[in-house]
C-alpha cells in the first residue's frame, strides 16, 4: 500500500490535470457556439444558390454545363477521383479522427486512381506514415474554417475538374446530428447531379416562379452560381466537422473529468485508511510504551523491596 505522501501527490497531480481538462471543455464549448452561429448566418445564402440552380434546371432541363458533365465515355478504371478528407489538427477528441480516416481508407481500397486533398494535420500525418501520397494539404483550415479557406479548396478541385485531371470529387466529413450524435459521411461534390436539385423540398412545397430572366445567358449564370454553391458545400462541411470535433472534445473532457473525480474519490478513501492505520499504529506504540514503562517501574519496586 502506498504511503500518505504518495497518495497526496497523486491526488494533486489528478486535480492539476482536471484544471486542464475543464479549461479545454470550456474552450471547446465557446468555439462550438461561435461556429454554429457562423454557419447559421451563411446558410440562407447558399440555400438560395441551390434554389437558383434548381429553378434554372426546372426551366431548362436539357441545358448542358461542364459542372454536370459525368463523362460517360470514360471507363471506370480510367477515371481519376478526388477525395477531400477533413480531419482535425489536434487529438483528444475521442474517435472523431479515427472514424474519418477509417472511412477514407475503406474508400481508397475500392478505388484504383485517386487524388487526396487533406484538411488537418492529423490526416496529413496519418497518410504520410503509411506512404500514401497527398496531392495537397490545406494548412490552418481545420481550426479556422472560413469562407476564404473554403473558396481556396473549392477552386483547387474545380480547376482540376475543368482540366479533366479529376473526373469526380468526393468529400469526407463529420456531420453533427445533435449534441450527442455525430456521423461520418461521404458527399459527392462533382459532377453535380441534376436530379438532386429536381427533388429539392422547395419545389415539393409548390413554390414556382415561372418568370426567370438570366443575363447574359443561362450558361453564364450557372458558371457563376455553381462554384459558389460548391464553396458553400465545402464551407458547410468544414464548419460541421469543426463543430463535431469540438463536441467530441467536450464529451471526451467531460468523461475525463468524471474519471478523475472517481479516482480522487477512491484515493481519498485510500488516504483516509492509510492515515487511520498510521494513527492506530501511533496509539498502539504509545500504549505499548506506557505498558513497558509501567512494567519497568513495577520491576524496580520489586527489586527495592527485596533489598
Amino acid at each position: 500500500m502506498a504511503n500518505a505522501r504518495e497518495i497526496q501527490s497523486r491526488m494533486k497531480s489528478i486535480r492539476d490535470t482536471m484544471k486542464i481538462t475543464n479549461a479545454m471543455y470550456m474552450i471547446s464549448s465557446t468555439k462550438l457556439r461561435r461556429a454554429k452561429k457562423n454557419l447559421e448566418e451563411t446558410e440562407p445564402y447558399f440555400y438560395t444558390l441551390q434554389t437558383m440552380i434548381a429553378r434554372i434546371l426546372r426551366h431548362l432541363p436539357e441545358i448542358e454545363n461542364k459542372y454536370f458533365d459525368a463523362r460517360p465515355k470514360k471507363k471506370p478504371e480510367e477515371r481519376t477521383r478526388g477525395l477531400i478528407v477533413v480531419t482535425a489538427d489536434k487529438g483528444l477528441a475521442g474517435a472523431y479522427n479515427h472514424n474519418v480516416l477509417k472511412l477514407a481508407q475503406e474508400w481508397m481500397e475500392s478505388e484504383e486512381k485517386y487524388k487526396l486533398f487533406v484538411v488537418g494535420e492529423l490526416g496529413r500525418q496519418f497518410f504520410a506514415a503509411r506512404g500514401i501520397p497527398v496531392a495537397e494539404q490545406f494548412h490552418y483550415t481545420a481550426q479556422n474554417p472560413t469562407l476564404h479557406r473554403a473558396r481556396f479548396i473549392s477552386e483547387t478541385v474545380l480547376e482540376q475538374f475543368k482540366e479533366e485531371e479529376l473526373d469526380e470529387v468526393y468529400l469526407i466529413y463529420t456531420s453533427m446530428k445533435n449534441s450527442i450524435t455525430t456521423e461520418t459521411q461521404i458527399l459527392k461534390l462533382l459532377p453535380m447531379v441534376a436530379e438532386d436539385y429536381a427533388s429539392m423540398e422547395v419545389q415539393k412545397a409548390g413554390i414556382y416562379q415561372e418568370e426567370l430572366v438570366m443575363m447574359p445567358s443561362p450558361h453564364a449564370v450557372l458558371n457563376n452560381v455553381i462554384p459558389d454553391c460548391v464553396m458553400g458545400y465545402v464551407y458547410g462541411a468544414l464548419v460541421e466537422s469543426f463543430c463535431s470535433e469540438q463536441n467530441a472534445r467536450m464529451l471526451a473532457m467531460e468523461a475525463a473529468n468524471k474519471n478523475a473525480s472517481a479516482m480522487i474519490h477512491d484515493l481519498s478513501i485510500e488516504f483516509n485508511r492509510v492515515r487511520q492505520a498510521m494513527i492506530t499504529q501511533e496509539i498502539t506504540e504509545v500504549i505499548a510504551g506506557a505498558k513497558a514503562q509501567k512494567k519497568k517501574k513495577k520491576a524496580r519496586k520489586e527489586v527495592l523491596n527485596i533489598e
